[in-house]
């Protein structure tokens, strides 16, 4: 294995910067030269957020504020994520990965944490980056090398660029109302689904019951974006050049809930491993 800093891939139009020192980040995703996702210059990058997209791991969105109890134990994280009082994404996007191997189209990248005061398992993460001429399928992999069960969830944050009519189409069941004092998830209201101008809206939640494909579709281009995930977060701020829609394999802050289980935390015994994938289908207009 050896440390790079820029790591690229291209198949016919498309073309994949990836950034292993810097959170295993994808840090820039173009159809010829058009931004299929939020990217820069990967070589100037000095931080994974913002990026086209970076991998959470071991856990998605908010752990309230930073301490859980588990299996009979507490344990405590934390804060790495502005002004947040929570842990947020997990570690695996402020870590440096490996690079494994490379080819033309594909890239894996490799993550061994050892459990410290930032998230206190010890795991290994692997990172698969696979390009063809229209589709760019993304794996995570999570395996428990701690000598306890740990918590475990997988996901993505992908950022799209906000364009004059850059619209989203997803069809769902339920959203996860937040507290606006703490950012964390309350109760569960009826959302049939989301089908507007990205302009329009005003998101930050945990949807669940997402069904067939989430569709972002703007002047541009058209991306069909695909997940073996069962929840997505959507965030849409008013101010930002961007939007986030993230296939992610468990509720917000689900650590904290009565049912951790119901809510799509895995329970990872020593040496279990568990996977996820997320695609997106490009085709310009």
């Amino acid at each position: 294995m050896h440390a790079a800093s820029v790591v690229e891939l291209n198949a016919g139009a498309l073309r994949l910067a990836v950034r292993p020192d810097l959170g295993g980040c994808l840090a820039g995703f173009w159809c010829d030269d058009l931004p299929v996702l939020l990217s820069a210059d990967a070589s100037a990058m000095t931080a994974a957020r913002p990026s086209a997209s970076y991998p959470l791991v071991p856990y998605s969105n908010r752990l309230g504020y930073c301490r859980f109890r588990w299996q009979g134990h507490e344990y405590t994280t934390r804060p790495n994520f502005d002004n947040s009082p929570h842990s947020v994404h997990g570690v695996g996007w402020q870590r440096p990965w490996q690079l494994v191997e490379q080819s033309a189209t594909q890239a894996l990248l490799r993550l061994e944490h050892p459990g410290d005061a930032d998230w206190p398992f010890a795991f290994i993460a692997e990172q698969t980056f696979e390009l063809t001429a229209d589709q760019l399928t993304l794996r995570l992999a999570l395996t428990n090398t701690d000598k306890r069960a740990a918590p475990a969830g997988l996901g993505w944050h992908p950022y799209f660029p906000k364009r004059q009519r850059s619209r989203l189409h997803v069809e769902l069941t339920d959203r996860w109302e937040s507290d606006p004092s703490t950012q964390l998830p309350t109760r569960k209201v009826a959302q049939p689904g989301i089908d507007a101008d990205v302009a329009h809206l005003a998101f930050d939640h945990c949807f669940e019951g997402w069904r067939g494909a989430a569709r972002v579709r703007d002047e541009k281009l058209s991306v069909r974006m695909t997940s073996s995930e069962p929840y997505l977060v959507v965030y849409t701020p008013e101010h930002k050049p961007y939007f986030c829609v993230e296939p992610v394999s468990h509720v917000s802050n689900a650590i904290h809930m009565a049912d951790p289980r119901a809510h799509g935390l895995r329970t990872l015994e020593p040496q279990q491993r568990m996977e996820a994938w997320m695609r997106l289908d490009v085709a310009p207009i």
